[in-house]
């Protein structure tokens, strides 16, 4: 079955291995994958991220980051704009996140 929506699925396997408490997350490799993970990493949002070769395969894996009490810093990880329901906003028009605290990934 092929993925309609890999960054989707990203975001997914994020959420759900930091809900978990998981210290890492493995994922599919792909160039735009990796950027959104580097940004991520860049902004604070996840501990760091490498490419590991598995066979024929390239995986992304991404370390999970948590505060002093164990809780996850990513929270709210959402995906705005789907391949079912484009969103496009002007320059102008691109609302903050949390009031400044959040951030928003664009392409």
């Amino acid at each position: 079955m092929a993925m309609t929506d890999p960054i989707a699925d990203l975001l997914t396997r994020i959420r759900n291995g930091a809900h978990a408490r998981k210290e890492q997350v493995d994922v599919p490799w792909s160039k735009i994958k990796a950027r959104v993970v580097e940004v991520l990493t860049t902004e604070g949002f996840l501990k760091e991220h490498s490419v590991v070769e598995q066979g024929d395969r390239r995986v992304l894996r991404v370390w999970l980051k948590y505060d002093p009490q164990n809780r996850p810093v990513i929270t709210g990880l959402k995906r705005i704009s789907k391949p079912s329901l484009r969103v496009y906003v002007g320059a102008q028009e691109i609302p903050a996140i949390r009031a400044g605290l959040g951030t928003n990934i664009l392409s």
